[in-house]
């Protein structure tokens, strides 16, 4: 059988919103500055922004507030939030998630507290596993979610050959290299400052500082970008979930396959994924089919 490349010239792409990951020890202006970013949607992971003052700029910048009430603290709670910001028409353009650390965290620890209560042995990063698997979906959606996306961190200091060479942000460690930006941030008297840390984008230069301002953030990334209308992905419906399931019984497919296509779909099961997705997988199995 003849082999045929099946690579193709790309497509203009619809230009992307911002998704960025922050870090910088407390009290320097992470949260802060992130308000300034238009219509945001505020998960307060960790039930700091409750006191007064941030009360107030929250209110100011007209941002919709989910905290540790609504389930923040939770991580397959925000992940539910963040696949129906998704795929339901709303105003949000902004998701800021405070703090991701915050929610591996917890989830390496309620899964140590699971081991030990169970008798079972924390050896080999067992412990990390859940918070390795809800942090890999977090990304896949985050990719498909169409809003500025800032993920603030916590920092610990960075080792090398037993010496600290600096500071990273705490979490999986694969986070910052799945998103376009890293920044760390610092202040210095009144000033905030950004130093990028990894950049996929021209307007962001590895190892350039500037101000950490919303207005000089939008100047270099495009304020038209990150203020334009943001577009939803559809659900599937109820008639492609039943024509993969029946289709999955044809074709007899394997479950390791149809892990991994949920894996990468970033859901438990055919009927949470959006409807491109699935008609993808349809279209798949009904070629197998036809052949």
């Amino acid at each position: 059988m003849a082999r045929q490349l099946r690579a193709r010239k790309p497509k203009e792409q619809r230009p992307k919103k911002a998704k960025v990951l922050i870090h910088g020890p407390a009290g320097v202006g992470k949260t802060w500055t992130s308000l300034d970013f238009p219509n945001c949607y505020y998960i307060d992971v960790e039930g700091g922004a409750t006191n007064e003052q941030y009360q107030h700029k929250l209110e100011e910048s007209g941002a919709l507030y989910f905290g540790q009430d609504d389930g923040a603290s939770d991580f397959l709670t925000v992940l539910e939030e963040i696949k129906t910001l998704a795929m339901t028409k709303h105003d949000r353009k902004t998701l800021i998630i405070d703090s991701y650390s915050k929610l591996f965290l917890s989830s390496i620890a309620e899964e140590e507290e699971r081991l030990s209560d169970g008798g079972e042995k924390i050896a080999f990063g067992n412990e990390k596993k859940p918070a390795v698997k809800f942090s890999r979906r977090l990304v896949t959606w985050l990719d498909k979610l169409d809003m500025n996306v800032i993920v603030v961190c916590h920092e610990k200091a960075k080792w090398k050959n037993g010496e600290q060479v600096g500071e990273t942000f705490d979490g999986w460690d694969k986070m910052e290299y799945e998103l376009d930006l890293c920044l760390q941030i610092t202040k210095a008297g009144p000033e905030r400052r950004a130093t990028v840390r990894k950049s996929r984008l021209a307007g962001f230069p590895d190892a350039q500082t500037f101000e950490w301002s919303y207005d000089e953030f939008a100047r270099r990334y495009g304020r038209d970008q990150i203020e334009s209308d943001v577009s939803v992905l559809m659900p599937a419906t109820s008639d492609q979930v039943t024509k993969l399931s029946n289709l999955v019984e044809v074709v007899k497919l394997d479950e390791g396959t149809k892990t991994k296509w949920l894996d990468k779909a970033g859901v438990d099961s055919f009927s949470e994924m959006d409807s491109d997705t699935i008609q993808s997988c349809i279209d798949f199995l009904s070629k197998k089919v036809a052949a």
